[in-house]
Order: C-alpha cells, then structure tokens, then sequence
C-alpha cells in the first residue's frame, strides 16, 4: 500500500490590497466632502421639520377683519369704555376735565344724554348690570353706579378699588375687571368686594399685560390691548387666549392727531353674528366689522 505523502505546509494567504492613503492619514477628501454636505441637509430637513411640528402648539389663530359700515363720532370723545344697552351705544369718555358718561343714537353718533364728571376724576370703562349703570375711574381709586332717568344720569353710590381701573364687563354672575397688567378681577356686584382673579395667558405661558377696554359675550372676554392694534379672545374660565384679531389699517396711523390716538372701545350686540362695533380715542368714526380668518 503507497504511503500517503505529507504536506509540507498550507497554501500561502493572498495579500491584503494597500489601503488608499491620504497625507493625514484619514478618509479620503471626497468622500469627506460628501458626508459633510448630507449631514448638513439632514440638520437642514431635521430642523425645518421640528419647526413646522412645534409651531401649531402654540400658534395662537389670527384673524382679520372686514369693515362693513361706519358711522360718526366726536373726535373729541376719549373712550375708555364702549357698550350696547337696549338697543343705544353707551360711551365712557377719559381725561381730567374731559371725562363724561354718554348715551349715543348708533345711526347719527348724536349724544343723547351726557353726564360731565367733576374735574378731578378721569373716567375709565362702563358696563351695565341689571338696572345699574357702572363705571370705573384710573387713578382714582373709586367706582361710581348710575341710574339712567329721562333726563339723563344719576350718581347713586360710589365704591374704593385699590388698583387702577381700566376696563370692566360682566358675565351676568360677576363684575370683570381690567387693571392695566394681566389680572382679570371678578367682583360681587353688590359688595364690589373681589371674589377671584385670573391671569391671562398665551399658549406658550407668556403673559398678556395692558389689558384695557373689556366686553364678555358667550364665554369669551374680548380685550383691546393698550397701544395695540390687535384685540384678543380670551377663555373667560381658564384665561387662556384663543384668538387675535388684528385691526390694523382699520384707522390709519396717518389720519390719527397723535400718540394718544389709539384704538379702543369693543361693543357687541346680542344678535352679532360675528360681527363688532370698535372704535378709539379721539377717532371720528365708530366701525361695524365682520371677523374674517387672516
């Protein structure tokens, strides 16, 4: 039987290929290149799509308006406070010596009657409750309730507040207070003592101060904002803001006498159909608009 022959050793291992050198050593220029340029579209694609999925959390919606009509008023007029009442305007006028209670014909803007505070006071907003007629003043520190009579206004009683007053309105159950910062106060409408306060937020939890000129229709508070074009929704229960409605170019900056012409003053009626009247101090017209998306 042969003998089997022995292996003498294993088959020499192919050689590895030299790898491709650069002067430093590294990956080559090119293929650097290139990883760089996707890296920068995915930091590009990444960023603008968390952008877009961030921006409806706190996108607060906006809308516009469309003016439907507008109808004259005393460019003298200061007004602090605006509302509907049985079917005529009442007006609160502003200032030191100035400061007045109106009761105006919507159609013509005529004053039909007028209350002249003393000089010392500077009137600030109105709001009916029941049969009381009531009005805030700034600095002042003193509310004062009206009763309306056939030939005119009558002072039936006066209130100490201890901030300022700016706006007020009603929810049918609680006076609502503006003060110039972020608090809304609810007040008993017999005592006028303070039952609670909310803060009035965006939805990024920034606050929202200077609120002025108030009007509560449904659950919602609408607010004119002090030197602000824009009026805000807001949730008369949580204080959250839901919607701004921006005015601008409803009464252009170039036909306003001066700084202090700002608007202000928000009036609805009970049948509004998405519809406002808004006018501002020292402005000749008072406008009805129709709230349109932006």
């Amino acid at each position: 039987m042969a003998k089997k022959k022995k292996r003498k050793s294993f088959p020499p291992v192919a050689a590895e290929p030299p790898r491709q050198q650069t002067k430093s050593g590294s990956m080559p220029q090119s293929r650097t290149r290139w990883e760089l340029v996707a890296l920068f579209f995915v930091i590009a694609i990444g960023g603008t799509y968390l952008a877009v999925w961030m921006k409806p959390r706190n996108a607060i919606p906006e809308f516009t308006f469309k003016e439907v009509q507008r109808v004259p008023h005393d460019k003298e007029a200061f007004t602090q406070g605006l509302l509907f009442h049985e079917g005529f305007l009442y007006e609160s006028t502003g200032l030191n010596e100035r400061s007045s209670l109106r009761k105006v014909d919507l159609e013509s803007g005529k004053v039909l009657k007028q209350l002249k505070l003393s000089d010392d006071l500077f009137g600030e907003g109105i709001t009916w409750f029941g049969d009381k007629l009531i009005q805030l003043t700034w600095q002042n520190k003193t509310g004062i309730v009206y009763e309306e009579t056939d030939d005119g206004f009558v002072e039936t009683k006066r209130f100490p507040i201890d901030y300022e007053g700016w706006g007020i309105t009603d929810d049918g159950n609680s006076l609502i207070v503006s003060d110039g910062t972020a608090n809304l106060r609810f007040l008993d409408p017999e005592t006028f003592e303070e039952k609670s306060r909310l803060y009035v937020r965006r939805k990024d939890r920034r606050v929202l101060g200077q609120l002025n000129e108030l009007e509560h229709f449904g659950s919602k508070i609408y607010a004119n904002i002090y030197n602000s074009d824009k009026i805000y929704r807001i949730d008369a229960k949580t204080g959250s803001v839901e919607a701004i409605i921006d005015l601008s170019g409803l009464w252009p900056y170039s036909e306003r006498p001066g700084r202090e012409a700002v608007l202000n003053g928000i009036a609805i009626k009970p049948d509004s159909k998405g519809k406002m009247w808004v006018t501002g101090k020292l402005c000749p017209h008072i406008y009805e608009i129709e709230i349109v998306p932006k």
